[in-house]
């Protein structure tokens, strides 16, 4: 780390502010093409541990699905600090590891599968249509903690992405692209983030 990068953590160490608790990441599949990026993640995965998170969340999005087989083999390899969940396109099981990675999952995909299995179980009798509120949606998410912050690399745009947990979450974008991100990135996103007020739609 050299020594912009220490004045950054040591910054961020020194803030009043709190750091974030659950850190969220969007990423492309052709940001996993590049030369390294699984050496990136890993040095992410590392910084978000090392500065605070109890919880980090990955998205990749994904427009060739018949490659999806080939990201989760990858990333199931990598040296990850904490115990990884993988969710891919189809997947409706909940996901509840410290590390959580999507590849694929669109959050409109996620959403209409919380509706649906709602109404199931208001048609079995589970529920009544006045139990159904955000707590019984939440319920039926894979991915089912807000995120504190997110951050996307490359473009100002979720990609369809946790729609319904990010309603409150800080969103950071830079135009640094993936196979250039480094730990410097993620300080100035803690930074930011430090500096921000929270609302929560207030």
């Amino acid at each position: 780390m050299g020594l912009y990068d220490r004045y950054q953590s040591w910054r961020v160490r020194r803030a009043d502010a709190a750091v974030p608790d659950h850190v969220a990441l969007v990423i492309t599949e052709r940001d996993l093409l590049e030369a390294g990026a699984y050496d990136t993640l890993e040095r992410f995965l590392s910084l978000a541990v090392d500065y605070g998170a109890s919880r980090v969340t990955v998205s990749v999005s994904v427009l060739d699905r018949a490659v999806v087989p080939t990201l989760e083999r990858e990333l199931t390899a990598i040296d990850s600090p904490r115990e990884i969940a993988l969710r891919g396109p189809d997947d409706t099981e909940r996901a509840d590891a410290p590390i959580q990675v999507s590849i694929g999952l669109g959050g409109k995909h996620e959403f209409a599968e919380a509706v649906r299995a709602i109404a199931e179980d208001v048609e079995r009798g589970a529920l009544t249509p006045a139990d159904v509120d955000e707590a019984a949606v939440e319920d039926h998410l894979v991915f089912p903690t807000d995120p504190d912050l997110l951050i996307k690399t490359g473009a100002e745009r979720l990609s369809d992405f946790m729609i319904w947990q990010s309603v409150y979450s800080e969103l950071y974008f830079t135009d640094v692209n993936w196979r250039d991100f480094r730990a410097r990135d993620y300080l100035r996103a803690i930074r930011e983030y430090q500096d921000r007020q929270r609302r929560f739609g207030r």
